[in-house]
């Protein structure tokens, strides 16, 4: 038992001094760096070149052996004819692809980052290129999504063509975005639609009246507080409140027909969602496929070029998750010695 004491204790001491000595060299790299200047990063990925590279992978596994090294001459050959400006059927490229990502979330939380992406296409890109937004969301708060929206619109105001592919679901917000787009593709079972507004407000008011609590709600403005949680609502907030609902849906319908001027819009906007092969007929989507084949079609005559800003974690902290997983292995293997040793005692 005493040796095991020792053994921890010694432990114990390495790790006080590593953290000591880890601390010590971020407030010297802080303190000369004055912090990262660099708060984001953009990971940029040539698809064309990943897709060529996993087939090369799988022929020469499905392969003979002795087939291999021809094989492997046959690719340089290959990439020394291709040239830097040759697609994957060995003609000239007609323009780039960018693919951006869009996952919403109830409040877009993307949108801040998406909006940065959408500028950096928009610097470089050419007359004949196309921008390929892979989106995904069930739709959420009016004003969030409603600058999503926006942000998207920029590559159709800037005359890029702008294609949606939308693969799971684009409802209410998410279709909101999606309409933007010069040309929507969906998957066979993707959600479309509910072009509609909801919302729902608890009222506690008979529950605290019940119990002899009473809740002030003093405004100043008729309609400042319409209708409420805690306090006693009336039928005039009831109605102003469903005033106020249909005034969104009906700046909803109008965005989304304005951009979509063949769809029948009174009929669609019910709030009800469809799935892509139902929504293809009823105009809200163009064709019918999802965005990987998509994407692949593409390459056969363009360069097709993934995009993402990511956020960089500060100096501190990526060394602190460093620090953290090696005191999660140091006692690993403590606890591994314990278990070994079988808690004999001496």
């Amino acid at each position: 038992m005493n040796e095991w004491l020792t053994d921890f204790g010694m432990f114990l001491a390495q790790l006080v001094a590593v953290v000591v000595i880890v601390t010590l060299g971020v407030m010297v790299v802080m303190r000369s760096r004055g912090g990262e200047s660099e708060r984001t990063r953009l990971r940029v990925e040539e698809l064309n070149g990943d897709r060529r590279r996993r087939r090369r992978r799988l022929q020469l596994a499905a392969s003979e052996p002795g087939a291999r090294k021809r094989l492997q001459k046959a690719f340089r050959r290959d990439d020394k004819a291709r040239g830097k400006h040759k697609d994957d059927a060995g003609g000239d490229v007609a323009g780039t692809v960018w693919v951006l990502d869009f996952h919403g979330d109830l409040k877009a939380s993307a949108t801040g980052r998406f909006a940065e992406e959408v500028s950096a296409v928009l610097d470089v890109a050419g007359e004949k290129d196309e921008v390929v937004v892979r989106l995904e969301s069930p739709g959420g708060l009016v004003h969030a999504y409603g600058h999503a929206a926006a942000e998207l619109d920029r590559l159709r105001q800037a005359g890029l063509s702008t294609t949606v592919c939308v693969d799971k679901v684009a409802a209410s917000g998410g279709y909101l975005m999606a309409c933007c787009a010069d040309r929507l593709r969906v998957a066979p079972f993707a959600v479309l639609g509910s072009i509609g507004v909801v919302a729902q407000v608890p009222n506690l008011h008979r529950l605290l009246k019940r119990h002899d609590v009473d809740v002030e709600v003093l405004t100043a403005g008729r309609y400042k507080r319409t209708l409420t949680v805690f306090g006693e609502n009336t039928e005039e907030g009831r109605e102003k409140f469903l005033e106020d609902l249909e005034n969104v849906h009906g700046l909803f319908k109008h965005y989304v027909a304005e951009r979509r001027p063949d769809l029948d819009i009174e009929a669609v906007a019910t709030g009800e969602s469809w799935y892509g092969q139902q929504a293809l007929p009823r105009g809200l989507a163009d064709e019918i496929g999802t965005s990987e084949a998509y994407l692949v079609e593409r390459m056969k005559e363009a360069r097709v070029v993934s995009l993402r800003l990511e956020r960089r974690q500060p100096l501190p902290a990526r060394l602190g998750l460093a620090v953290s997983d090696g005191v999660e292995r140091g006692v690993e293997r403590v606890v591994e010695s314990l278990e070994a040793r079988g808690w004999q005692k001496r």
